[in-house]
This record gives structure tokens, C-alpha cells and sequence, in this order.
């Protein structure tokens, strides 16, 4: 019984280290993405600025 119970708290640990290493993967990928489509405007921004820009688009529409 105590080993079943240690093995659920090991499982639960590994699932919180996964939910806080790989949440903000999708967001990262949007940014990536999005800066690779500013590339092909008529005006390209450098990769600072449409990393920015990127951010502020992304996170406004998240709210």
C-alpha cells in the first residue's frame, strides 16, 4: 500500500515537471511563426521588432 501511494506522488511530480517545462511551447512556436510570416511583408522588420510585435499581437489576442 505505501509503495502504491509513493508511486502516485513520484507520477504526479514528473506530471507538474511536464506541464512547467513545456507550457509555453505552443507560444513560443506562434512567435517563430509569426516573425517567419513579418519576413514576407513589402516593409520586413528586423527579428527584434517583429518579435515584439509578435508578442504584444499574441498576447492581446489571448486575453
Amino acid at each position: 500500500m505505501k509503495f502504491k501511494n509513493f508511486l502516485i506522488i513520484i507520477f504526479i511530480i514528473i506530471g507538474i515537471y511536464f506541464v512547467f517545462s513545456f507550457r509555453d511551447h505552443n507560444f513560443k512556436r506562434a512567435i517563430d511563426a509569426c516573425v517567419a510570416g513579418s519576413q514576407k511583408l513589402e516593409k520586413p522588420m528586423t527579428v527584434q521588432e517583429a518579435k515584439e510585435f509578435c508578442k504584444d499581437k499574441i498576447m492581446s489576442k489571448s486575453k
